[in-house]
């Protein structure tokens, strides 16, 4: 898995009508962030006379490439997986089943779907994110009603919504947290996935059909913790593969890539500092601990309620940066940490709060002595600021 949390920024434009470029954005989409990467895979393609799938800006092993990286050809990792695991995912978009990733939250499987997308479509943002709320209009396609009141049905009066543009386009769709969506709504992709069609009754003539063009797939997220809010029926399940995204369980490369993202992410915002190492370390390891409910020494760990995942990680670690160089001037230190911890790992649940209260005296505490428990010690000595 890798950190990058969130949706594609939208592409607003600046006055003049040119696009902002992607240092103006809080969150660039990832084909507008590793432009150059694409550019250089998609060459790579060429020069090699790689089979690139109709429909596809580049070829099967380019887009593992590109999400899981080649250091040998300059091509950053972004997400901290199996490569067979990226393999099938990419596989999956090139049959005519739709793909699933489920995962717990913070596992990065938006992240995935949203690089998946980028490599194989060169546009990320054909984006339907699911809720009670959602409609087959913000699926499938809407009206511009001044249009149909004016000249009837027709194409100039449609509005396509993601799947539309998907499949006219030959582009992936992506269909984020599809399981808090009715089961009617669910439903409507039934046909779709299986037929490759989307039928607008309002329209007439060849118009009425839509066939989808080579390169439409569709990537859907769910998260482990919301399946039987809205349980997937079993013949939608029939047409997707489903892929489960799970933590990531080599600490070392936890370390390394929260390092690495709070890095950037403080580098970014302008700041002239970073997470100690040491204290990166001692961040990860409790997350660690109190996501899987075991701590290093195998003594037993009250589990949080809170997913603790790796990108929540990434996110307190730079809270912590931007708290220490905007009011402490200088680098962050545990009492950073613990202040950034709050509303992370503490949320609505009562429990957690002894849960956290435990934790800190029979693990943090156990740390304390010696160099090596420098940074616990801090962690401990603040403890009080979290438990407030």
């Amino acid at each position: 898995m890798s950190t990058d949390p969130g949706t594609p920024s939208a592409r607003a434009s600046e006055p003049g009508g040119s696009a902002p470029e992607a240092g103006a954005l809080q969150r660039p989409s990832a084909e507008t962030l590793h432009a150059a990467e694409l550019a250089a895979l998609a060459e790579r393609d060429a020069r090699t006379g790689a089979l690139v799938p109709t429909g596809w800006a580049l070829s099967p092993q380019s887009v593992v490439d590109f999400v899981i990286g080649d250091p040998r050809h300059g091509i950053t990792a972004k997400f901290v997986g199996e490569r067979a695991f990226v393999e099938r995912c990419v596989v999956a978009l090139a049959t005519h089943r739709g793909l699933m990733l489920i995962g717990e939250p913070g596992t990065a499987k938006s992240y995935l779907s949203e690089l998946l997308a980028a490599a194989v479509s060169g546009d990320s943002t054909l984006t339907v994110q699911g809720s009670a709320s959602t409609t087959d209009d913000a699926i499938k396609y809407s009206w511009n009603y001044a249009l149909l009141l004016d000249r009837g049905p027709s194409l100039e009066a449609l509005v396509p919504a993601p799947v539309h543009r998907g499949m006219s386009e030959g582009k992936v769709v992506r269909f984020e947290e599809i399981t808090r969506c009715p089961i009617e709504i669910q439903d409507s992709l039934l046909s779709i996935l299986s037929d490759r069609v989307l039928t607008v009754p309002e329209l007439s003539g060849p118009d009425r059909v839509l066939h989808a063009r080579k390169g439409f797939s569709v990537i859907a997220t769910a998260n482990t913790r919301d399946r039987g809010v809205n349980e997937m029926s079993a013949a939608l399940k029939r047409r997707f593969n489903f892929e489960t995204v799970r933590p990531i369980r080599d600490h070392a490369r936890e370390v390394a890539l929260v390092q690495q993202q709070s890095d950037a992410a403080l580098a970014a915002a302008g700041l002239a500092v970073r997470v100690p190492a040491d204290l990166t370390e001692v961040l990860v390891t409790a997350f660690h601990e109190l996501r899987t409910g075991r701590a290093g020494d195998g003594t037993p760990v009250e589990q949080l309620s809170t997913a603790m995942s790796t990108a929540e990680a990434v996110s307190v670690a730079v809270t912590a940066g931007l708290r220490a160089a905007w009011f402490s001037g200088g680098a962050p230190t545990g009492t950073d940490l613990i202040e950034a911890l709050v509303g992370t790992a503490l949320k609505d649940e009562p429990e957690d709060l002894s849960r956290l209260r435990s934790y800190f005296s029979r693990v943090v505490a156990s740390r304390t002595s010696g160099r090596a428990g420098a940074r616990w010690r801090e962690l401990y000595a603040a403890r009080q600021r979290l438990l407030e």
